[in-house]
């Protein structure tokens, strides 16, 4: 799998729009590296882009967003690819004052019977498996696919 992805295939794989990315990048939401002009996303920020995409979806503001990454650094002091792993589901609620990072349905559970507010609830498990698999998928497909050469070799014969 590859380490580091450019822009075109960020915006491909989580749906963003390029001037999105970009704004992102100037606002320090998600710093990618950089290659003279290029920028170049890591695994960790392939990953945090698509659970911010999924939490803009469910409705965070921009503002709420950083709010969660800010959340998900302090308490944990790693990148969410690392929090999330491959077997538990880590769940991320919020009654819009307070957020909650469970792994538990139990605890879930309890939040959502004992809260006197709606609940939002957004699987980051999903988000990042998601993404996981849109890059083995690709990955398997472009193995599968001839380099240019080689279909030249082809036709040539």
């Amino acid at each position: 799998m590859k380490d580091r992805f450019p822009s075109h295939d960020v915006i491909a794989l989580t749906g963003i729009t390029a001037r999105q990315l970009q704004w992102w990048d100037e606002r320090g939401v998600v710093k990618p590296e950089r290659e003279g002009h290029r920028r170049l996303y890591s695994l960790q920020n392939l990953t945090e882009i698509a659970v911010i995409c999924e939490l803009r979806r469910k409705g965070f503001s921009l503002q709420g967003v950083r709010k969660v990454m800010r959340f998900l650094d302090r308490e944990f002091g790693k990148r969410l690819a690392e929090i999330v792993g491959r077997t538990s589901d880590v769940h991320l609620l919020t009654d819009g004052t307070h957020l909650y990072l469970e792994t538990s349905a139990r605890q879930i559970v309890d939040i959502l019977k004992n809260s006197t507010q709606p609940i939002l609830g957004v699987c980051l498990t999903d988000a990042v498996r998601q993404v996981r698999a849109e890059l083995l998928a690709r990955k398997a497909s472009t193995s599968v696919i001839a380099s240019p050469e080689r279909r030249r070799a082809r036709k040539v014969s």
